[in-house]
């Protein structure tokens, strides 16, 4: 993939389905939050035949380039930039824009948050940088994808209706170009559903896989 700093949606879902084929996987069920749920939708979209469901939570690059960007993605993409990465920017970003409850997120998930981003080998290659504008390949506006009205995929969206890093409009977005689109959307609740809503999340995700099964 190259500078990770500069790889792009499509470059994220080429290596995940190169991963598949080194791994013998011929078709699987993706499920991705925010970048990996526009990598799973990408996915879906390169290669259809190869996805049996979506399960996609506030998936990013959808309706990015019709409204400027939220104020945590821009603290997200702005974190290892200025005086660089520090506690107190991921205590900010996980309490103040992550979820809607910030007194549920613990000093212990802070700490392990702001640990990993220090990592010498992350350090040494950031994954978030940001970009110049919108219209950046790392933020490509899936929405506009005309592939979206003929993907046939059963997908399944969830999205927080305080999400403060990926718009909820987006959720609507995709029902209404998706022709097997099937929407969750929670109140007081922010971009992290699996975690906040984990309950309702996790019935619903092995309803909706077990679907499949049958």
């Amino acid at each position: 993939m190259g500078d990770r700093r500069k790889a792009s949606i499509g470059d994220l879902a080429t290596a995940m389905l190169g991963l598949l084929d080194a791994l013998g996987i011929d078709k699987v069920h993706a499920l991705g939050n925010s970048l990996g749920g526009a990598c799973a939708l990408r996915l879906a979209l390169d290669q259809p035949e190869r996805i049996g469901r979506l399960v996609l939570l506030g998936p990013g690059g959808i309706d990015t380039t019709r409204h400027p960007p939220t104020d945590g993605l821009k603290r997200l993409l702005g974190y290892y930039a200025g005086e660089g990465p520090t506690r107190e920017k991921v205590a900010s970003f996980l309490r103040d824009y992550l979820v809607f409850d910030g007194a549920a997120i613990s000093e212990a998930m802070i700490e392990e948050r702001f640990e990993a981003s220090v990592d010498p080998e992350t350090i040494a290659n950031p994954p978030l940088q940001p970009p110049k504008d919108l219209s950046n390949a790392l933020l490509l506006d899936l929405a506009k994808d005309a592939r979206l009205r003929t993907l046939a995929t059963p997908t399944l969206v969830f999205w927080g209706m305080e999400d403060r890093v990926n718009r909820p409009e987006g959720a609507q977005s995709l029902q209404q170009l998706m022709p097997n689109c099937d929407l969750y959307l929670f109140s007081r609740t922010g971009h992290w559903v699996q975690w906040e809503r984990a309950a309702e999340f996790n019935s619903a995700t092995i309803a909706f896989l077990s679907q499949a099964a049958a």
